[in-house]
């Protein structure tokens, strides 16, 4: 009878066993569950490069891009002499084309002095770009698609996630787009409030949300116009469609900003359904990711 039960109860621990490696599995491979990649770990720059107009690569100017607190901050503490166009962009390391890119960011302080009167409480999300290595040692921004981040000034209307394209051009209503900025139809932020800037990146089409609200969209993103200097001209090459995508960066634009956070989710991988890695929100198959 002893035998009996402990077989019993042998037979249940091994079903119960069964049970959890079937569901962690499940869990693991869940194909609906979004796999967000923290580009920025809130520890450290590991990732990134800086890039200021007239410095080598990985010359933080001025300790510029800090992380404190678990926060990403572009700061001008620094700087005793007033800002002479030295530009900054901080470059993720790996390339997307298909993906979300979010992104919180507030405005905080004073201007450098010297800064440019549109730089006021303005920073970019550079993306689509070139590598931070193909920039040109005074080559002021990279050939990219930015999403402008404004803060309001206190009293007038002044939108964010909007538009600019240094060395770019878009279609818009069907209609190639040469003006450098564009407008979306967010509110304004005044303030040092946090604010949520997202962007979904479909090769060449682009669409724009604040705090989870849709103000602008376009496609036919591509190289071209002007609004860019210092470059390498062969790289430069109008016309040429960015649906390869291209590499992340951040403006260092004259005004204090922080981050808080700067995440990932890439819509480009596995679509092959037998796979261990399959998820059903990509978009863009490559399937040379797969696992089995």
């Amino acid at each position: 009878m002893n035998s009996i039960m402990k077989q019993i109860r042998n037979l249940a621990l091994l079903i119960t066993l069964f049970t959890m490696v079937t569901v962690g599995l499940q869990a693991q491979n869940d194909p609906d569950e979004k796999e967000w990649i923290q580009i920025f770990n809130g520890k450290d720059l590991d990732g990134w490069q800086p890039k200021f107009r007239g410095y080598e690569l990985n010359d933080n100017f001025l300790n510029t891009f800090q992380v404190e607190d678990g926060i990403l901050k572009v700061r001008y503490d620094n700087w005793t002499s007033a800002f002479g166009g030295q530009f900054g962009h901080l470059f993720y390391e790996d390339k997307f084309s298909h993906y979300i890119l979010r992104a919180e960011y507030r405005f905080v302080g004073e201007q450098v002095s010297g800064g440019p009167g549109w730089a006021f409480r303005n920073n970019g999300l550079m993306l689509h770009g070139q590598s931070a290595e193909s920039m040109g040692k005074d080559q002021d921004f990279p050939i990219s698609i930015e999403v402008q981040l404004l803060g309001g000034n206190g009293t007038d209307e002044r939108s964010t996630v909007n538009l600019c394209t240094p060395g770019t051009n878009v279609v818009m209503d069907g209609k190639l787009r040469t003006a450098h900025c564009f407008n979306s139809a967010s509110k304004t932020f005044h303030g040092d409030q946090w604010v949520t800037a997202e962007v979904k990146l479909l090769g060449d089409s682009l669409t724009h949300f604040v705090n989870g609200e849709q103000v602008m969209a376009y496609g036919g993103a591509q190289i071209g116009g002007g609004v860019v200097s210092g470059h390498d001209p062969s790289l430069k090459i109008d016309g040429k469609l960015l649906t390869d995508g291209g590499y992340i960066s951040i403006q260092a634009e004259t005004h204090p900003t922080d981050f808080r956070k700067i995440e990932v989710l890439n819509l480009e991988g596995c679509m092959d359904k037998t796979a261990k890695n399959y998820k059903s929100y990509y978009v863009k198959a490559d399937n040379s990711k797969c696992v089995f």
